[in-house]
């Protein structure tokens, strides 16, 4: 990759977690860039409608180019429509957010979901993100899936949910995740409190194609003082019966297909 296309890249990445906006300055020193150099990057970006810049305070912020490109890429994929029928029915089995995230390489990224919960407290992290998989039920079963030098290795290489960015008990090394990995492993599904958010909760599964390779984690999320241990237990048939039925009906997706064949490929790649 070039390194001007890889700059453009990280004024993207950056003004994604921004979407107050961010000022040249403040893009140059998190870029850890020249201001010369990120102005024009900018200006580029503007230039092709993918940022803009409030002239009043200063400011640049994405436009709404970049989530319509990915919003076209998951309905061309399928994944929405395929997913949303099935995640709607256990959004109102289980009161709470559901989440579907694909493996996507190394990562696993949201792409749909579906909100059970009417009235008081709602949880809602922002879609097309990558899951944090240290602190989360979704990383921990997905973890679960790898041998330990390979759980380690993907860890390692996005680095840990620290408890003063995420919750309180999210776990900082890995001697304190693999135990959590493990117990993942032998349940065939995960569950957190407290880790990737402040009192929240949420539980995670594996949907699998018709091989047994992961190809997306299906996750129920939401706050402790309902999603508590027991109410999770209680849902535990619902999330797997509802992944079977996704790997079942997955299959028409081309995406999920791909996402299949990437995992597939990177697996094979490793050994």
């Amino acid at each position: 990759m070039s390194a001007v296309a890889e700059r453009i890249l990280r004024v993207l990445e950056d003004l994604a977690n921004a979407p107050e906006g961010k000022t040249l300055s403040e893009l140059s020193t998190a870029l850890d860039l020249p201001v010369s150099a990120t102005h024009r990057l900018l200006a580029d970006l503007v230039d092709q409608g993918y940022v803009r810049k409030d002239e009043r305070r200063g400011e640049f912020s994405l436009t709404m180019k970049m989530p319509s490109l990915g919003l076209r890429f998951l309905s061309a994929g399928g994944v929405v429509d395929v997913a949303q029928p099935i995640l709607e029915r256990l959004a109102a089995t289980s009161g709470e957010l559901i989440r579907l995230a694909i493996v996507d390489g190394e990562q696993l990224i949201y792409v749909a979901k579906a909100q059970g919960a009417r009235q008081g407290i709602r949880y809602d992290p922002e879609m097309g993100r990558a899951v944090t998989l240290s602190c989360s039920a979704a990383g921990m079963i997905w973890l679960a899936g790898k041998s330990e030098e390979d759980a380690f290795r993907l860890v390692s290489q996005q680095g840990f949910g620290m408890p003063a960015d995420f919750g309180p008990r999210a776990p900082t090394t890995f001697k304190a995740l693999l135990p959590m990995i493990k117990l993942a492993r032998k349940n065939g599904y995960a569950t957190t409190q407290d880790m990737f958010l402040p009192a929240m909760s949420s539980m995670a599964t594996p949907v699998h194609a018709a091989n047994g390779e992961v190809r997306a984690i299906l996750i129920i999320a939401g706050p402790m003082s309902r999603l508590t241990d027991e109410r999770m237990k209680e849902l535990v048939p619902a999330l797997m019966s509802t992944a079977t039925e996704l790997s079942e009906a997955s299959g028409v997706s081309p995406m999920l297909k791909q996402a299949l064949h990437n995992a597939s490929h990177t697996e094979s790649a490793g050994r």
